[in-house]
């Protein structure tokens, strides 16, 4: 693409809320449709959503993606923002600053992961925040109602779907991320979506608990390949694409298999790239490795400082944080990483650009994914490419009131009860 084609690209492809926000731009932040549809278009792919959980982070895996010519998005966890220094009101202008620093021509999406809802208490908030965070600059929002019940899930997504604007990305969530237990069925998949359906909410991604993990994967389970592919073949119909959370903890081979034989196009990484970024050593499943005595393994002259690390991990045995709770160090710390010299900072962007990197070309098949997402934009002339699905279920079938008579009527495995926010 010529530089005169991606600066009217610039004009007509990104959101009103990004030209509001960023008018002398020329980064191409994008809606989270595009990026799906980027890597539908692809075929057999799935890109990273990468958790930003601090500056270098980000910077690391728009430079990997510019490289490998790959949509992407950049994400944090409303979860997240509460010990990371990047939250819902400032990833945009970082990541905005970031590709124009360094001439970040790929189409991003900006979005917000796991907006929970925990009960019908919390959606008067949700009502008043979530036009906000679009005025912040988020692109794209996962609607995370899955911790109620099915009906109580369906019902909170329909209340919140007219705060969200309509050529925004939509991800909606079934069965909370609890590893091997509670996991996500056909009749609850099918039901989520269908009753989306029967409102005309049309959702990009649904996001299931196939078994995998927040954080650090122990279990020795993972994603289950089998168990995804059959729930989205139920979901063909309603053109919705599948968000496969806790990427990290699972080896290549079940992430290459995740992206050929489902129809997943979204994966969050988040743990891995926080560990890398620090200079830790890290196995083929992303999971930091730990030494005889449970302490992580620091590959010296890699990530941040010794000094730094050794400031870390006084700091953490002081607050009593244990191996799945050193994410709490983002925040205290990021002042301090973005001190350090130059060449700290650089290697630490590039590590995390040499994993990603490795992960969009060899893993996730997301190479030339960029290219496809701005034609999808040159084509449709707008920023809004619409919705892959359209309506089928007759709203007369899924009243309130039949909504909660249908749940009743599922089957499903809610697991155990607990807090599995990351």
């Amino acid at each position: 693409m010529s530089q005169s084609d991606f600066e009217k690209l610039i004009q007509t492809g990104r959101p009103p809320n990004i030209a509001r926000l960023f008018p002398n731009s020329k980064a191409l932040i994008v809606s989270g449709k595009v990026v799906d549809q980027a890597l539908v278009a692809k075929g057999s792919a799935m890109t990273i959503a990468a958790n930003g959980r601090s500056n270098l982070v980000i910077r690391g895996a728009l430079q990997a993606a510019q490289r490998a010519d790959a949509a992407l998005l950049v994400e944090i966890a409303r979860s997240e923002c509460n010990y990371c220094p990047v939250n819902f009101y400032n990833i945009a202008r970082q990541v905005d600053a970031i590709c124009n620093e360094l001439g970040i021509t790929i189409p991003v999406a900006i979005h917000a992961d796991h907006y929970g809802i925990k009960s019908e208490a919390d959606l008067p908030y949700a009502k008043m925040e979530i036009p906000s965070m679009f005025e912040a600059g988020i692109t794209s929002i996962a609607v995370d109602a899955s911790h109620m019940p099915d009906a109580d899930n369906l019902l909170a997504n329909i209340a919140l779907a007219g705060y969200i604007p309509g050529w925004a990305g939509l991800e909606t969530e079934v069965g909370e991320i609890k590893g091997n237990q509670g996991l996500s069925t056909v009749d609850d998949a099918t039901f989520l979506i269908r009753g989306l359906n029967s409102r005309k909410i049309f959702a990009d991604w649904i996001a299931l608990n196939n078994g995998s993990s927040h954080g650090l994967e122990a279990s020795g389970t993972g994603i289950q390949v089998e168990l995804t592919a059959e729930i989205h073949k139920h979901l063909v119909a309603y053109g919705v694409s599948g968000a496969q959370h806790g990427t990290s903890g699972n080896n290549s081979d079940k992430l290459r298999a995740i992206s050929t034989q489902t129809h997943t196009t979204k994966a969050n990484v988040a743990t891995a790239l926080q560990m890398v970024s620090w200079g830790l050593e890290v196995n083929d499943y992303g999971n930091a490795l730990q030494d005889s005595s449970g302490n992580f393994i620091k590959v010296k002259g890699e990530g941040v400082t010794e000094e730094t690390w050794e400031k870390m991990v006084a700091h953490a045995e002081k607050q009593g944080w244990k191996a799945g709770d050193y994410k709490k160090l983002n925040l205290p710390f990021e002042t301090t990483i973005l001190a350090q010299d130059k060449k700290v900072r650089e290697r630490m962007a590039a590590r995390v650009e040499a994993f990603v990197y490795n992960m969009l070309t060899n893993v996730f098949n997301a190479e030339g994914s960029g290219t496809l997402g701005k034609e999808l934009l040159v084509k449709a002339g707008s920023y809004d490419l619409g919705s892959k699905g359209k309506q089928i279920e007759d709203p007369a079938d899924w009243t309130r009131e039949k909504i909660i008579e249908r749940a009743k009527t599922l089957v499903v495995n809610s697991g155990p009860e607990g807090d599995f926010d990351d």
